[in-house]
């Protein structure tokens, strides 16, 4: 893992009933790694946990930040990372990781954002960046209504007509997923960031658009959750015949790296890609955003960060 950096909390702002927005900086003063559009980085919590936030920039990053931006949605209905950090002030000291960027923007082509909720934060840096650049884009926003959305003032003011506002109480603003999706330009790339509902609504229609696959991007917030039925399983490796428990609560990523076995992995929430590992016997769980519907039924392949399995054992070829 990545050298930790020690960040103070330099302010804490509201932007809604649920959404704070916290400003950090390098405790000693130093300059911050610099990032690019659709970065994020992850927040240490209690207990070895940790939570990834996106960056916010509404003006050009600099090569040496002296602070990154986040928002935090209070999830009551959560793990508590979010609590945890709605109980934080101004002053407070965390560990953060330098910025890593599952959800890279290509800035030579015209681009479709579209954010639901706090899906916002990573798209408010990619419409930074394509206004400078001078490139064609279209910011869409969606949320159940006005009073729940973050930064839709600074929003307007920075996009202009190129923004977007879609409020589900409204039925003259609210977002025809549908119709954006299936009117998307041939030359324009589709990136998208929300609730888990909304990304899957918006892969499908995608797919059934015959939008190419290199031309769809997304970024998924959630960390692995336990599920109702949930069961420990054993894993065991094709290279040397070791046999590891996964506990519930637990992901095979965890528990491997944490026996130092040797393997590749990033995001942990199961839409980069990184993990992916051939399986050579036993029945997966999938619980990825990367497979597709053919790749999940072949068996095959799994995404080790997030997916658990309905087998009592997997055998990985790792």
């Amino acid at each position: 893992m990545s050298q930790s950096i020690k960040a103070k909390i330099i302010k804490i702002s509201n932007r809604s009933e649920r959404i704070k927005e916290f400003r950090l900086g390098e405790n000693s003063g130093a300059p911050l790694p610099s990032f690019e559009p659709g970065a994020h980085i992850r927040v240490s919590m209690l207990e070895d946990d940790y939570r990834c936030y996106s960056l916010i920039e509404f003006a050009p990053n600099s090569a040496a930040p002296n602070e990154y931006r986040i928002a935090v949605q209070l999830e009551p209905e959560g793990e508590g990372g979010s609590r945890h950090m709605h109980d934080l002030a101004e002053g407070d000291l965390i560990n953060i990781e330098p910025p890593r960027n599952d959800f890279v923007l290509n800035e030579k082509s015209p681009a479709i954002l579209l954010a639901g909720g706090i899906g916002v934060t990573p798209m408010i840096s990619m419409a930074t960046r394509l206004k400078a650049l001078g490139q064609n884009f279209e910011f869409h926003y969606a949320g159940r209504s006005a009073d729940v959305m973050a930064y839709c003032d600074e929003l307007t003011a920075a996009f202009g007509d190129r923004l977007h506002l879609h409020f589900d109480d409204d039925p003259e603003t609210a977002l025809n997923l549908e119709h954006l999706v299936q009117s998307l330009p041939d030359t324009h790339h589709l990136y998208f960031c929300g609730p888990p509902g909304m990304l899957e609504a918006t892969k499908s229609l995608a797919g059934a658009a015959g939008i190419a696959a290199d031309k769809i991007h997304f970024e998924v917030f959630s960390t692995p959750t336990t599920q109702d039925g949930d069961q420990p399983f054993e894993v065991e490796l094709v290279s040397d015949g070791q046999v590891f428990t996964i506990p519930v609560g637990q992901t095979i990523v965890e528990v491997l790296d944490k026996a130092g076995v040797d393997i590749m992995f990033d995001c942990q929430r199961g839409d980069c890609g990184i993990c992916q590992t051939d399986i050579v016997s036993g029945e997966p769980d999938h619980r990825d955003m990367v497979l597709s519907d053919d790749e999940k039924a072949s068996g095959n392949v799994m995404q080790i960060c997030v997916s658990r399995a309905k087998s009592a054992r997997l055998v990985l070829d790792i």
